[in-house]
């Protein structure tokens, strides 16, 4: 080993010789097969406790929420996908996951207070930082074509802005389009990352983006 590392190891993956390559070198040379993932049918159903890292206001019936997973079991994903979440009450909701899947520890979600809705409403009377909220997915086909040399074109509303942000994000962090154009419809003045995609627009060259106010003439 050239460094240490507290990630563990299961005794059956020891015994079958497994070894962390961020921590290894090689002294003679080798073959390294990387199983890749051809589309949301290659990956498989995960369960995971994960905690809250953080919830954050993005507007009076918006909320962000930070979860992290267990740095032994991080979620397999797609851009464009999402997960079934579930609270210590008991509540149950599915969620687009809104991050880029290079990040796959740190899981973020946009929940809207709804009336009625008690996972929602869980998650902005009770819910607290360090809770575990349990994760079973993902699901969903709603994917990228990394294939495609189009320039990619995405249409959103409301907060289903949610799984377009980790397509964008995905897009940009393959760089797999030459253009990419976000049309966000929303109520007005309910575009609750309105800076973030402006940000966008300002760093990038080939990132445009147009905000539509829902309903406008």
């Amino acid at each position: 080993p050239m460094r240490h590392s507290d990630y563990v190891f299961s005794d059956a993956e020891k015994a079958q010789g497994y070894v962390l390559l961020c921590s290894h070198t090689a002294v003679t040379d080798l073959e390294i097969e990387a199983p890749q993932i051809g589309g949301a049918q290659d990956i498989p159903g995960q369960q995971i406790a994960t905690r809250v890292k953080k919830i954050e206001s993005l507007g009076e019936d918006m909320a962000l929420l930070h979860l992290q997973t267990p740095r032994t079991k991080r979620l397999q994903f797609l851009a464009g996908q999402a997960v079934t979440l579930e609270t210590a009450n008991g509540a149950e909701a599915d969620y687009p996951v809104a991050s880029c899947p290079c990040d796959d520890r740190n899981l973020q979600f946009h929940v809207r207070r709804l009336p009625g809705n008690r996972f929602a409403d869980y998650v902005f009377k009770k819910l607290k930082n360090g809770d575990i909220v349990a994760l079973a997915g993902p699901k969903g086909e709603f994917t990228l074509n990394e294939e495609s040399p189009r320039s990619l074109i995405f249409l959103a509303h409301g907060t289903g802005f949610a799984p377009v942000k980790s397509l964008i994000e995905h897009a940009m962090a393959r760089d797999v389009a030459e253009t990419l154009h976000l049309y966000w419809a929303s109520g007005d003045g309910e575009h609750y990352l309105n800076n973030l995609c402006r940000s966008w627009t300002d760093a990038l060259d080939n990132f445009h983006y147009t905000p539509l106010v829902a309903g406008a003439a």
